[in-house]
């Protein structure tokens, strides 16, 4: 399988980023060592998870990085992977937090429940809003320099907040963010295309995005109200009932039906076809959408299919 490089690193990974917030939430610990396994023999190699994930769940997360952190363990695969985590997103114990003390905290305890040496890609996950973006970088700095970390990246920064990090990072010498992590769809186009894309461009970020497949309504499954039932996320796409997601998926049935794939597939296809994205960040609970995302890296829509996709999404 053709693998990508993050840029600015010496990682290279395959071209889906599996995501690991369903590891202890929709997935029990055999479970998801059986996803885990099913993904890794098919050729891919990252895996990304956080520090508070699943915290819904038991109010303080971390079930995602002990579950992997066994099944690393267990397989002796480490060396294998490029394994991603976060810092700074909250939970019912404390609030967001990007601060020096929170994140030289936050990183012995993801190690600790991962089970390795190193972390290869650090994510500031959420911003506190008031963190100096020079005490976050030091931290970082620190950590780097100890070897629990390699290289650091961004998730939910506003523009400007990115682009002062970016600034303070060529002032005083400290790590730079080498990938960014935004929200961004068929559905979700505009924030990206018009905030992000020009700073991923300046700044020569790899890029994964998360919520790849719109909580789910880019599979086609969720049609009407009535099948907002159909699952425990179901509700989340009640705002994609409208006019426009009805068109999305018209144009991604047509493409799927020309492509003999399903939506999902196409829908991650469409992604990959952009080349600013490095590798979408999807998550699978069972063996059929695992299926889905490796056909994703199969797919080759041609600019007629992406131009009919870019025109149905507007």
């Amino acid at each position: 399988m053709e693998k990508r490089m993050i840029k600015n690193t010496d990682l290279s990974v395959a071209p889906i980023n599996f995501g690991g917030n369903v590891f202890g939430w929709t997935l029990d610990e055999q479970q998801s060592f059986d996803i885990l396994d099913q993904f890794t023999e098919a050729g891919f190699n990252f895996i990304d998870t956080a520090d508070t994930y699943s915290w819904w769940v038991n109010g303080r997360g971390g079930q995602s990085e002990e579950i992997i952190g066994k099944w690393l363990k267990s397989r002796g695969n480490r060396n294998d992977l490029v394994i991603a985590t976060k810092v700074g997103s909250e939970t019912k114990e404390h609030g967001f937090d990007i601060s020096k003390r929170h994140i030289l905290k936050s990183v012995d305890e993801s190690l600790k429940r991962l089970q390795i040496d190193h972390i290869d890609l650090y994510y500031t996950h959420f911003d506190d809003h008031k963190t100096p973006v020079e005490e976050t970088l030091a931290a970082y700095d620190e950590i780097i320099k100890a070897g629990k970390v390699r290289y650091i990246a961004a998730s939910n920064l506003t523009p400007e907040r990115l682009t002062a990090s970016f600034e303070a990072s060529e002032k005083n010498n400290l790590p730079r963010y080498v990938a960014l992590q935004p929200h961004y769809n068929l559905l979700e186009r505009e924030k990206f295309e018009k905030n992000y894309a020009p700073l991923v461009e300046k700044y020569d970020l790899s890029v994964f995005p998360y919520w790849s497949l719109a909580a789910g309504f880019l599979t086609g499954k969720y049609r009407s109200e009535a099948d907002l039932s159909k699952s425990a996320r179901g509700e989340g796409v009640r705002k994609y009932l409208n006019e426009k997601g009805e068109r999305v998926l018209k144009a991604l049935d047509q493409v799927s039906e020309k492509h003999q794939a399903n939506q999902a597939s196409v829908a991650l296809a469409w992604l990959l076809a952009n080349p600013l994205i490095t590798a979408p960040i999807v998550s699978a609970t069972s063996q059929s959408q695992l299926q889905t995302l490796f056909k994703a890296t199969e797919l080759h829509l041609s600019n007629e299919d992406v131009q009919l996709l870019n025109e149905a999404s507007k």
